[in-house]
C-alpha cells in the first residue's frame, strides 16, 4: 500500500529553504497529515514485516522514530529542524545505535537504507576488530559477494590512524581494521516511497545486508 503522498516530498524541500518555527507552525497540519502519521503507519509496517528477521524486535514506531526537531545547543547550524526524517528499526529502537538494525532516511532528494555498526565504544570496537581479524576469510567473502556489492558498494566508516599492534599485519591485507565504524548503504529515489511495495523491497534489501549485519554484531561480545 502507498504510504505517502507528493506533499511528503514536497513539504520536505519546502523546508530546506524555509527552516524556521514561523513557517513551519504555518504549515503544522501538513507536517502531521503528510510525514507524521504516515511515517508512523509505514514504521509500524515495517517493523512486523521483519520481526521474522530479528529476535526480540518489539519496538512500537514512537521507539525507532527520530524527532524532526533539532538540538542546536552545541551547533553552529541554528535551524530548528531536520530536512529529512527517520528511524532506526531494531530491538533497540533509536536509543541503540550499535546494534546492526535498518536505518531509514528520507529526504526530499533520497532514501538512503543503512545498516552495520555505527557507534561502539572501546571495548566493543577491539572486539569486532578481533572478529574480523580472526575471521579474514569468512569476513572478505561476505563484503565482496555480487550482490552485496551491487546494493551496498563498500563497507564505510571512520577511521583510527592507528590500531592496537595485534591487527597490524592483518591490516596490510584488510583495511577496514583500521575502521571505527562498520557501516554501509544503498540510495533510491526519493519517489521510491510511492511504490506500493516498498516494505518488499526494504525486507528484500535486508536480506543481501543480513549475513554482513549478523556477522558485524557476532563480534560485539
Amino acid at each position: 500500500m502507498p504510504y505517502f503522498e507528493k506533499d511528503t516530498l514536497k513539504f520536505l524541500k519546502q523546508l530546506e529553504k524555509n527552516n524556521n518555527r514561523e513557517w513551519f507552525n504555518d504549515n503544522k497540519q501538513r507536517y502531521i497529515d503528510h510525514i507524521k502519521e504516515p511515517f508512523e503507519l509505514f514504521i509500524g509496517d515495517l517493523i512486523e514485516a521483519l520481526q521474522p528477521h530479528f529476535e526480540g524486535l518489539h519496538i512500537a514506531p514512537k521507539d525507532a522514530i527520530f524527532r524532526i526537531y533539532r538540538d542546536v545547543r552545541f551547533s553552529k547550524d541554528k535551524s530548528p529542524y531536520k530536512n529529512k526524517i527517520s528511524a532506526i528499526v531494531s530491538p533497540g529502537g533509536r536509543k541503540d545505535k550499535t546494534m546492526p538494525g535498518i536505518y531509514i532516511e528520507i529526504s526530499a532528494k533520497e532514501m538512503r537504507i543503512y545498516s552495520g555498526l555505527y557507534q561502539l565504544d572501546t571495548k566493543q570496537l577491539y572486539n569486532v576488530r578481533s572478529h574480523i581479524s580472526h575471521n579474514l576469510e569468512e569476513f572478505d567473502g561476505l563484503i565482496n559477494t555480487a550482490k552485496y556489492k551491487a546494493e551496498f558498494g563498500e563497507l564505510r566508516g571512520q577511521k583510527n590512524k592507528r590500531i592496537p599492534k595485534e591487527f597490524e599485519e592483518d591490516a596490510l591485507t584488510q583495511p577496514l581494521l583500521y575502521n571505527k565504524q562498520f557501516y554501509f548503504f544503498t540510495i533510491w529515489p526519493s519517489e521510491s516511497i510511492f511504490e506500493e511495495n516498498i516494505i518488499k523491497k526494504i525486507i528484500k534489501a535486508y536480506a543481501v545486508a543480513q549475513p554482513v549485519s549478523e556477522f558485524l554484531y557476532e563480534g560485539l561480545f
